[in-house]
């Protein structure tokens, strides 16, 4: 994603029903994917709130 783009609705709405395909969708097989997969095995809820702020902000975790 372009530095100060905005995420789309499809990978807002997809971090909060299976969070590593949001992050998946903005960030692709990042440290960050594997960190929110590893969050959504141990509990929904941690690996929803890991997304939507990987997915919210444009430099988190982001290797350019």
């Amino acid at each position: 994603m372009a530095v100060g783009a905005r995420p789309g609705v499809g990978a807002l709405v997809a971090a909060v029903l299976l969070p590593p395909l949001g992050i998946f969708l903005v960030r692709g097989l990042s440290p960050a994917f594997w960190i929110g997969t590893l969050l959504t095995l141990v509990g929904w809820v941690p690996g929803v709130v890991f997304a939507l702020v990987t997915v919210l902000q444009p430099r988190f975790l982001a290797r350019t």
